[in-house]
């Protein structure tokens, strides 16, 4: 199961992707996630991903995954937080996220808030200190 969101006032697009999703799905997910970067198109585009609940997926469908990132790259993504508690998951996305070259934007929360932070202001807060 998927949801994907747009909060154009932060030009922030969040999605949710839960359980195991088959190709099929997947490759719906993809569709939708392009059309909802695309509306964001001419500004920094930052991607939420909570992937707390997503299981280990196929390799066709880590290729669709490693190929959506790298369309949000070329697509103006200048920023990735993802959500994400199992280890397991978080080896599969760490690989997919190189692959991609994602991997220089990415950060990693167990919360939902300080993503969110990060997502906005960036690293700004922290030099801010």
């Amino acid at each position: 199961m998927f949801r994907i969101g747009v909060e154009v006032e932060d030009s922030i697009v969040e999605f949710v992707l839960e359980g195991y999703i088959r190709v099929e799905e997947m490759e719906v997910f993809v569709g939708e996630l392009t059309r909802a970067t695309d509306s964001l198109a001419g500004r920094d585009i930052k991607i939420l991903a909570d992937l707390r609940r997503f299981r280990p997926a196929s390799p066709e469908a880590t290729n669709m995954i490693r190929r959506v990132q790298e369309y949000g790259l070329r697509s103006g993504v200048v920023r990735v937080a993802e959500l994400v508690e199992s280890e397991i998951v978080a080896l599969q996305l760490n690989r997919v996220a190189e692959n991609s070259h994602t991997d220089k934007i990415l950060r990693r929360f167990w919360e939902d808030a300080p993503a969110r932070r990060w997502l906005i202001h960036g690293d700004a807060e922290d030099g801010a200190a």
